[in-house]
């Protein structure tokens, strides 16, 4: 005859968490309370900034953003970084249209030929980062001077210029346009396409990481590597397909870039890195991975956007954008600690 053992009546392990306490827990709540905060704050000083038009410029700026922010989100959920980002974003346009023009190719030949290369990088990022067990701050602040190198040199060489030549009047270029730099009309309002593309973006990435093994494979290898590797987490494959993540959300931002402004500028793209860091960071995101969400990310994208053109609807001096920044980013990684810790004493 057996004896059922008695469980505490404290047991911490039968207790349920109040709704409250597991929104509170989430990573995204700061972040979230600061857009409130930051809307009401514009829309106080600023009447223009809640006007239909205004909230579809700061939506549209905040997906160019939000859209590398999204890859870069899950990356640092998976314990790592990459600083070649916003120069990825320039090498996949200037590879798409340098590409179609000297061949004289549809533009959909460069297209693909842009994916393949952004996809490349972001393999041979997270190859060399697991085969030589070096920081990704080396192996990406490499490949971001190796492509920032490359982009002026093989611009001037094919093109004899520091930008690219128009190719709005080659096959297959209106398509594409449509398809990556379109306005949508709705109510009344053009909303960019870059704007929808942005949200698939992030519930895809969600699903990804609430609701798939390979989400749990990703919160694993940044929470604990060794860990994970030793309970059968593929660590390698995981690192490497978040590298290529990037990759794929660089090539989106690129064949964007290239089709709303019809030629690339290739000494752009420097320092954008630091800015979809920041909105990763802002969302929720920690350095030290293992925590975040690509909603989070999303909401910091959102605040960089209100930032940025609420400065500019109220009229203020821009050089506050960089203040702003520098704020934000400071606040968000207090409140994420502050979070983290509560949700892992809850």
């Amino acid at each position: 005859m057996t004896t059922a053992t008695a469980i505490p009546a404290g047991d911490e392990r039968l207790a349920r968490r109040s709704p409250v306490r597991k929104l509170l827990g989430r990573p995204e709540v700061g972040a979230v309370v600061g857009a409130i905060a930051m809307f009401a704050f514009f829309a106080i000083i600023a009447p223009v900034f809640v006007q239909p038009d205004s909230i579809s410029t700061v939506l549209y700026g905040s997906s160019t953003i939000g859209i590398m922010a999204v890859g870069v989100s899950l990356l640092m959920i998976g314990g790592e970084f990459d600083l070649s980002a916003g120069v990825g974003v320039i090498s996949s346009s200037l590879t798409a249209t340098l590409f179609a023009w000297y061949f004289s190719t549809n533009v959909w030949v460069g297209v693909l030929l842009a994916l393949v290369l952004s996809l490349g990088v972001g393999f041979v990022n997270g190859w060399i980062l697991v085969r030589t067990k070096l920081p990704s701050f080396i192996v990406t602040l490499a490949t971001f001077l190796m492509l920032t190198g490359l982009n002026l040199a093989i611009t001037r060489l094919v093109s004899g210029a520091v930008s690219t030549p128009d190719i709005s009047q080659l096959d297959g270029f209106a398509f594409a346009q449509q398809l990556f730099a379109a306005d949508v009309p709705i109510f009344g309002v053009t909303v960019k396409i870059t704007v929808f593309i942005w949200i698939a973006l992030v519930a895809i990435a969600s699903y990804v990481l609430l609701r798939t093994r390979v989400g749990n494979w990703i919160f694993a290898v940044g929470g604990d590597e060794n860990a994970a590797r030793a309970v059968g987490v593929p660590v390698t494959k995981t690192k490497i397909g978040l590298f290529m993540g990037v990759g794929f959300c660089a090539w989106i931002g690129g064949m964007h870039n290239l089709f709303a402004f019809n030629v690339v500028q290739s000494g752009e793209g420097v320092g954008n890195e630091f800015l979809y860091i920041i909105a990763a960071v802002i969302g929720g995101c920690l350095l030290t991975g293992g925590y975040g969400s690509a909603v989070g990310g999303a909401i910091g994208a959102l605040i960089f956007g209100m930032a940025n053109k609420g400065i500019v609807y109220a009229q203020w001096n821009p050089d506050w954008f960089k203040f702003f920044l520098g704020l934000m980013l400071l606040l968000a990684t207090i409140i994420n600690l502050i979070v983290k810790k509560r949700a892992e004493q809850k």
